[in-house]
């Protein structure tokens, strides 16, 4: 399981395809659409978190809809995030690959998704998500109600 430990999120709501479940984690772009994230999800297509799984049971299940998702407004927001095993004190600093949508491979890092930032135990650790905000954080405009609006236009020298 996947959950953030500290730093800045926000919910935003994003497209996922009808009929298709993914349960709560990490997840990614995928043709337009939302998808559970897996070993060879890239960091440019990874968005946040979903907080509620999406089931076949849903009411909504066969609906093309938008779902809420957690995603991180600060680059080194920091995550506690399960590992297959092994996790060790050398791995802080490290970059990892996914085993699941809620699950750090540490012995793989071709797609780099998570960086280890300290290690809880051997099979769970606190992580930085690699994502490259090409889908984060949601907007100019919407981050900048987080930051008491017109401060922030006027440090970025928009007004």
């Amino acid at each position: 399981m996947i959950v953030r430990h500290k730093g800045k999120t926000k919910f935003v709501w994003r497209p996922v395809t009808a009929s298709t479940p993914i349960g709560v984690g990490l997840v990614a772009f995928s043709g337009g659409k939302l998808v559970a994230a897996t070993s060879t999800t890239v960091s440019s297509d990874t968005v946040g978190v979903l907080r509620h799984a999406i089931a076949a049971t849903d009411a909504d299940y066969a609906l093309e809809r938008l779902v809420e998702v957690e995603v991180p407004l600060e680059k080194f927001t920091e995550w506690e995030i399960d590992v297959t095993s092994g996790l060790v004190a050398a791995d802080i600093g490290l970059y990892q690959d996914l085993t699941d949508l809620n699950t750090v491979n540490r012995g793989a890092s071709t797609y780099d998704i998570v960086q280890c930032v300290k290690v809880l135990s051997t099979t769970r650790g606190i992580f930085h998500l690699n994502v490259e905000f090409t889908y984060n954080p949601v907007s100019l405009y919407e981050a900048a109600d987080l930051y008491s609006g017109a401060g922030l236009f006027f440090q970025l020298g928009i007004i």
